[in-house]
């Protein structure tokens, strides 16, 4: 009897078996492959430099691009090369000259293809894009280009520029003052400026206030711009939004009262196309940690493809105490609130483990691999949904690197310093996607500044680190130095895959057998901005090959320059600005404490060849 239950109970099993290997069958069979991201639609990007030693190009391959692609160089309409260009994006005519004008065609399956647009010789490695700076204002400040964006603003396939205006009376929200307004100016790169949005007398000048970020958001193959706006402000076609005749100044300067707006414009003339409640409201300001409006006006943007499709702005207010994200769509000329994450008020229980983890900046990727975005905000994140993703404690911070730095690991990692000593300063490396801590390394003092790159070719992966004599540690945490790398920023440049530095006007090596640098470039005339942090307008792939641009403006300035590399490399990466992780990047690297962009996938020493991208462009 005990053997026929036996045998019954086998059978029923190997039913169940043969029932869920069908049902896990069907179940992967039916699950759709990720959705193409949409993308911009860009020319080659093609730029000639003369060099002493002849002319040297750079273009772009694009993410959609097959990886054998080739390309046909031609000078004055006449073929150059001798051979199909085929193993990188750059190329140096020994016999061209600045009177020559040169275009290239790509090379598919033996098949030339369109010709790119023709350009001519720049005769410095740099393109001066004029500016038209603002008259000094009623209260006696003077004006510097100060953060930048870039986009196509137009269609155009090419990109245009919008410039912040910083006034020398901005403030910090922990310093009273008056403030004089805010500009935001869209430029072509010869200098036509497109137009002008006036932030008026409502919005107050600061690093922590206006984070513009410029993006396609419709997917109309022209970005939008969006900001917070308020009562005054005036759109690039001269219209007022809100009560024009208000005046929401208290007497210490701080605009504590009276409506605050959340508004996109129009990329080609800077219309307010529109404008809606900002979320969240200031409410009761001392609710946010404090009575003077130090805390509650405390905000960051960025995009995030939260569908894995289609680009979604994210605004954001507080982080050193109360937190709220919220993810919003611009369709079809209209702004539609996707979800709300908030912590809700102080010590209340609700997510208080999420109070007082923000940054000065956060980072936007996929870190759970499903095709969606997730919001690294500081020491904590938020899942694609909005929904708490997880939180490490360890508190707010200044700089912060969402970038593969140890790439035999699965997944992306983060680097970030702390400043709140309670908890531990120093810094912080963590696996992205569940918060676990790989490298802890305290200190006794604030610690303001971190920055993860590939500068040292003899240990794998990035290196990290940090400010307060942390020092430089290999991603697999071991002290590499005592000697802490210059730590502001970073940027492609040279011919290598290693990553170089960049602080104040200066690009320099890392050597790691002196524990020293030497200096590659000195952009002499410029000046960099944002005080201490000594920040460029921008770093972006904006034209030529994979590797970066710089934007400074001009010490008068009267001007941005835009400086591009002329070292030869023969490494092919398609344009880093069609790898969605960059790209987004590129759109919240001005907001609060500029930080330097990553790609979703490791660049440097010894890397394996980045995956295509699943991209689709818009027309």
């Amino acid at each position: 009897m005990l053997r026929n239950k036996l045998k019954k109970w086998k059978k029923i099993l190997l039913s169940l078996i043969v029932v869920l290997s069908a049902v896990i069958t069907y179940s992967i069979a039916i699950t759709p492959a990720m959705a193409a991201r949409q993308m911009e639609n860009l020319n080659r990007g093609l730029i000639a430099i003369q060099r002493s030693d002849g002319v040297y190009l750079s273009w772009r391959m694009l993410g959609t691009d097959p990886s054998d692609i080739g390309f046909n160089i031609y000078r004055n309409g006449t073929r150059i090369n001798t051979n199909v260009v085929t193993n990188r994006t750059n190329f140096l005519d020994t016999g061209g000259n600045s009177s020559c004008t040169y275009y290239i065609k790509p090379v598919i399956n033996g098949a030339e293809g369109t010709a790119s647009e023709t350009v001519g010789v720049w005769t410095t490695n740099y393109l001066t894009v004029p500016l038209q700076r603002p008259s000094t204002s009623p209260l006696g400040a003077t004006y510097s280009a100060n953060d930048c964006s870039i986009a196509d603003l137009d269609g155009d396939k090419e990109y245009e520029i919008v410039v912040k205006w910083e006034p020398s009376d901005a403030k910090d929200p922990s310093q009273d003052g008056y403030t004089s307004n805010v500009y935001l100016d869209g430029y072509e790169l010869n200098g036509t400026r497109k137009w002008r949005i006036d932030l008026g007398i409502n919005i107050r000048a600061g690093a922590h206030y206006t984070q513009f970020i410029v993006y396609d958001f419709d997917g109309d193959g022209k970005a939008e711009i969006a900001c917070k706006t308020a009562d005054g402000t005036r759109d690039g076609t001269g219209a007022i939004i809100g009560d024009g005749s208000k005046d929401w100044r208290n007497s210490a300067g701080r605009i504590l009262d009276g409506p605050e707006y959340l508004t996109i414009f129009r990329g080609t003339d800077g219309k307010a196309l529109v404008t809606t409640n900002y979320i969240p409201p200031r409410g009761t300001v001392s609710s946010w940690g404090d009575s003077y409006g130090n805390r509650v006006d405390r905000f960051l943007g960025g995009v995030a493809y939260v569908d894995g499709q289609r680009p979604t702005l994210i605004m954001c207010r507080g982080y050193y105490t109360k937190t709220y994200i919220v993810a919003w769509n611009y369709r079809n000329g209209s702004l539609t609130k996707v979800w709300q994450f908030d912590t809700g008020e102080m010590n209340d229980g609700y997510r208080d483990n999420y109070e007082g983890q923000g940054n000065h900046n956060l980072s936007v990727g996929d870190v759970d691999g499903d095709g969606k975005d997730e919001i690294i905000y500081g020491a904590m994140a938020v899942n694609d949904d909005g929904s708490p993703m997880y939180t490490t404690g360890l508190g707010h911070g200044d700089a912060i690197h969402l970038a593969d730095i140890i790439p035999s690991r699965s997944g992306l990692e983060v680097w970030q310093c702390h400043e709140n000593t309670s908890t531990g300063a120093g810094a912080s490396l963590r696996d992205a996607r569940t918060g676990t801590i790989l490298l802890r390394v305290t200190t006794s003092s604030d610690c303001g500044r971190a920055l993860a790159a590939d500068i040292d070719a003899n240990y794998p992966g990035m290196e990290v680190w940090a400010a307060s004599t942390v020092g430089l540690y290999s991603s697999n945490g071991t002290k590499i130095s005592s000697t802490t790398p210059p730590i502001n920023f970073a940027v492609w440049w040279d011919g290598d895959l290693l990553r170089e530095l960049l602080d104040n006007i200066y690009v320099y090596k890392w050597d790691p057998s002196t524990n020293s640098t030497t200096t590659l470039l000195t952009a002499s005339g410029c000046a960099s901005n944002n005080g201490t942090k000594a920040t460029p307008c921008l770093t972006a792939d904006i034209f030529g090959d994979w590797r970066e641009e710089i934007i400074w403006r001009t010490s008068d300035d009267t001007a941005l320059r835009i400086y591009t590399t002329t070292y030869q490399c023969n490494t092919k990466i398609y344009t880093l600005m069609h790898d969605p992780q960059y790209r987004i990047s590129i759109a919240w690297q001005n907001v609060g404490y500029n930080q330097p962009p990553h790609t979703s996938f490791f660049i440097g020493n010894g890397m394996s060849t980045p995956p295509t991208p699943n991209i689709y462009l818009v027309p």
